[in-house]
């Protein structure tokens, strides 16, 4: 192939000449709607990328493990940490699931510490876990100083040497303000405490990371991609600048910072985001001058989103926490914590967290994700998204710089407006079904009941306070609840409305419109009537009311509806609740509505706010 023969044979093909063949084939329809993407994240996404898109990336003449460290830190290898996330409080209990997780595979482990106050709760938690091996990462505790110092006696005691444990310290002094509405200990105060955890590892713990930046906070509460990445960024620089003004070297305080990224569904957009924030977090720390090159690597953490999640077809979860899991091993995490698919409507259990774990662990073992470094790099389309999320996640950077800085912006509500309005986007895409979250609104498990399977007793770790504060909260929620409380609501009533079919004429349109009504009333549990096909309006009536039906959905062809719509009016006006008509005929919507037909149900229908008004005219609501 020296000499290129076998490709002399394929002439290359322009970008010009690809567009002509596009354009034709489009027969006249805009290219830009029916091509390109127009992402949330504020950028356009074309349909394709070739190699000449890729001529003005700088950094893709570095290798793994160079600065900037956009394709990893890792020269020859992708080696992950596969960690579990374990909210039990009580240190026994705790401790039970722990050693289990690390005999399932887990090198990693995440505790809630509120408990752990004196000598015995830490042997408890810590019970037959082999320090040396296996990190350890302190998600909350009522004192993160206090807690350590308990650490390292623990250590003496067991004749551990503390400079062989390596884990975290999950101290964020903006996530307690976002979650709380104020800073704990005041904001100088903060400062002060992240100052002091930073010398004592640095003296008793140099293998633990003491600063976390919880990005996962932005998705969680709804932002795009673009703006948890920014405002990570901003909020890591903060701690950066008042500490090194404090007195603190650079390299010590970025070498003491987690990254925790929320990973949602958006497959390459998570992908390209992990490799934009060390590019762009080298290029804030190299500002800094720090002593050491290790100030510029970044540990970068990735926990499963909750935002994406859904208590309805919980199963699912499974299959969104794969892809999201395969994308930020792909983009080189230094450690993944999964979730448990049951985690929005309960606590995990043993089975729960042993699925979790060993999604990783496929992927590791079976699909050899952790042997190549860098497998994403030269992929056209990746690279460009990795430039795109690091150019709009800037200008999020410098918004926040603008305002004088992180703890200065969520003080003028920058932040939380900024994420709010997207968060509102993000709704409203839900509401239309434009997004799709699979099982709660579209296509539903019409036997599924969660009623009596909801049991979740402590919905917050970090018991955030209900009062407010001088900084606006930022609300965490999950993207599936507005449609999920509208089902519960038909699970509490006792009843279930019944949805009658009413199909006719052309096959192919009645079975799609009858799929679409079935899709749209079994999202908030209504009893579904479907039926094979009637000859007659009047046929279809009489079933309809036989069947004691509460409302009558038409479901047939734009051409055939000014068949059967007035005599199917007149049969059930006054006698069921509501006559819908699956479509909309806009030249005759005005005259069956005088007719009699209640509401259109189709694409464009609002499907949270039509089905609210289904469930108040029920009486469930």
């Amino acid at each position: 192939m020296e000499d290129n023969k076998l490709f002399a044979e394929f002439p290359p093909v322009s970008t010009q000449q690809w567009e002509e063949v596009i354009n034709k084939d489009l027969k006249g329809a805009d290219y830009d709607k029916k091509l390109v993407w127009k992402t949330i994240e504020g950028f356009n996404v074309r349909p394709y990328y070739r190699a000449e898109d890729l001529e003005n990336l700088s950094y893709l003449n570095t290798n793994p493990a160079e600065f900037p460290y956009t394709r990893g830190k890792q020269a020859h290898s992708n080696v992950w940490d596969i960690r579990q996330d374990i909210k039990v409080k009580d240190p026994v209990e705790a401790n039970r699931f722990a050693v289990d997780a690390v005999k399932g595979g887990c090198n990693s482990l995440g505790f809630c510490a509120k408990q752990v106050t004196d000598l015995n709760a830490m042997a408890a938690l810590l019970k037959d876990i082999d320090l040396t091996k296996v990190k350890i990462n302190f998600n909350c505790a009522k004192d993160f100083v206090a807690l350590l110092k308990l650490f390292v006696e623990y250590l003496g005691t067991e004749g551990i040497d503390p400079k062989s444990v390596q884990g975290s310290v999950n101290f964020d002094m903006f996530k307690h303000a976002l979650n709380h509405g104020d800073f704990c200990g005041g904001e100088e105060g903060e400062y002060a405490l992240a100052k002091s955890l930073i010398e004592f590892a640095d003296s008793n713990l140099p293998g633990f990371r003491v600063l976390t930046v919880n990005g996962n906070l932005f998705q969680n509460a709804g932002s795009s991609i673009v703006q948890e990445l920014g405002f990570t960024l901003a909020a890591a620089n903060d701690l950066m600048a008042n500490l090194t003004d404090m007195g603190v070297a650079s390299e010590k305080v970025a070498k003491n910072m987690v990254f925790s990224f929320a990973i949602g569904s958006n497959y390459f957009m998570e992908m390209a985001k992990i490799r934009a924030a060390r590019m762009l977090w080298s290029k804030i720390v190299e500002q800094y001058k720090p002593a050491c090159d290790c100030a510029y690597k970044v540990f970068i953490h990735a926990a499963s989103a909750v935002w994406n999640k859904s208590m309805y077809d919980a199963h699912v979860n499974m299959l969104r926490t794969t892809t999201e899991t395969m994308s930020v091993a792909i983009a080189g995490a230094d450690s993944i914590a999964v979730a448990p698919f049951d985690i929005a409507y309960k606590e995990a259990d043993d089975f729960s967290y042993r699925i979790a774990r060993n999604q990783q662990i496929l992927l590791k073992e079976e699909s050899y994700f952790d042997k190549i470094a860098d497998p994403a790099a030269g992929s056209y389309y990746i690279e460009n998204l990795t430039d795109s999320i690091a150019q709009y996640a800037w200008k999020n950077f410098l918004a926040v710089e603008e305002k004088g800085g992180f703890a200065q912006a969520i003080r003028q509500g920058f932040v939380q407006d900024e994420i709010e309005a997207t968060a509102t986007k993000r709704n409203n895409d839900i509401a239309m079904r434009k997004t799709v979250i699979l099982g709660t609104n579209q296509y539903p498990n019409l036997k599924d009941e969660m009623l009596e399977k909801i049991d979740k007793k402590d919905k917050c770790c970090c018991c955030c306070n209900s009062e407010e504060g001088p900084i606006r909260k930022l609300h965490q929620y999950r993207g599936a609840e507005a449609f999920e409380e509208l089902r519960l609501a038909t699970e509490r009533s006792g009843r279930k409305p019944k949805v009658f079919l009413l199909t006719y004429g052309n096959v192919a349109m009645r079975r799609a419109r009858a799929g679409f009504a079935t899709n749209f009333f079994g999202v908030v549990g209504y009893e579904i009537i479907d039926n094979v096909g009637f000859a007659t309006a009047q046929e279809g009536v009489e079933a309809a009311l036989k069947a004691n039906a509460d409302i009558v959905v038409l479901c047939s062809s734009d051409d055939e509806y000014a068949e059967i719509v007035a005599d199917a009016c007149k049969g059930l006006k006054g006698k069921v609740k509501s006559i819908v008509l699956a479509g909309f005929p806009k030249e005759q919507v005005e005259e069956f509505k005088a007719a009699g037909i209640d509401e259109f149900i189709h694409i464009k229908t609002n499907a949270l706010e039509c089905l609210t008004s289904f469930q108040k005219l029920m009486g469930l609501m």
